[in-house]
């Protein structure tokens, strides 16, 4: 039976609300918290961007919930070697409950220092090179690195937890579910692609954990629930390649008229239907996943973690029915 977790979402809420949602996930019984890390929300509707890094210090005093990036890109706007002492430091400031989620990214975050925005298979080779560079420096010996998109010299972390961290890889489609499963200690993925699950698994991931997310809205008027989610996060609808390679809110903005109501309602659980929250997280279950996770769109997370509290974790924790 899978852990459930609680998806903190970095693009919609500020700082102190952020810790204040995964206080109220721990009393509701969630097991785990994942974190977005954007340098820009999808919209400005949405508004926010703290620094992923800050608040999780502030997670690892305000909660004792495992904590996941789900997911930071070690490539571009942060260079491996900066992205791993800040994993580093927070794998010791939660007490060994830190996993580093990697991606390979979108050029809404990563362009912001006007460095080129490489194609698919580069931004891959990219993350691969990252991880063998974070992972010599986990170690905390001295590192001197010389790779075809990165240079280390003489790079020490002398804060470095115990064991070293677990770093998990972001994987929507084949070459990169390959790259998790040849070279990563998790899989994560946004869907419950049971095809995915079993590439990874059998591409090399074995019995690694596979991790899972999805974005909900509940509320008493499921009408205005679909409302706010097109308002907010119509872009988690866009298809093909559009949320890697748009480079700011304003032109994710100007796609919003293609996301219809009834495109929203189709695809993203809206309102109070307990049998409908149940099987939108079972589903992942099914497909194979270790963990899931699940972020609640919109101001009302009180009434999100009641509901959760009372009606859909206890159902999900009695297993399949």
């Amino acid at each position: 039976m899978p852990e459930y977790g609680y998806f903190l979402a970095t693009e919609e809420f500020g700082p102190a609300e952020l810790v204040e949602q995964a206080r109220m996930a721990e009393q509701a019984g969630f097991d785990c918290l994942w974190i977005s890390d954007h340098f820009h929300p999808w919209n400005d509707a949405q508004g926010q961007s703290p620094f992923v890094w800050s608040v999780i210090g502030a997670l690892s005093e305000a909660v004792s919930l495992p904590v996941e990036t789900a997911v930071t890109c070690p490539t571009v706007r942060m260079h491996p070697a900066v992205v791993a002492q800040a994993a580093a430091t927070s794998s010791v400031m939660t007490g060994g409950r830190f996993r580093l989620g990697i991606g390979s990214g979108e050029a809404l975050n990563e362009h912001v220092l006007g460095t080129r925005w490489p194609p698919a298979d580069v931004r891959l080779e990219m993350l691969e090179e990252s991880v063998q560079v974070m992972r010599h420096l986990f170690t905390g010996e001295e590192v001197t690195h010389h790779g075809r998109h990165y240079t280390v010299e003489n790079a020490r972390l002398y804060t470095v937890p115990d064991e070293p961290v677990p770093i998990d890889i972001s994987g929507f489609g084949p070459k990169a579910t390959g790259l998790a499963a040849r070279v990563g200690d998790g899989f994560i993925t946004m869907s419950p692609d049971e095809e995915l699950v079993t590439q990874y698994r059998k591409g090399g991931g074995g019995a690694n954990l596979v991790s899972g997310g999805t974005k909900v809205c509940w509320g008493p008027d499921r009408d205005a629930a679909v409302r706010l989610v097109r308002r907010l996060w119509s872009s988690q609808l866009l298809p093909g390649e559009m949320a890697q390679i748009l480079p700011t809110p304003s032109h994710f903005e100007q796609l919003e008229p293609l996301i219809t109501e009834q495109m929203v309602g189709e695809n993203t659980v809206c309102g109070d239907d307990v049998d409908e929250h149940v099987a939108e997280l079972t589903a992942f279950a099914d497909a194979g996943f270790d963990r899931v996770y699940v972020s609640q769109i919109g101001p009302d997370q009180r009434g999100f973690f009641d509901f959760y509290r009372t009606k859909v974790l206890p159902q999900l924790q009695q297993g399949p029915r």
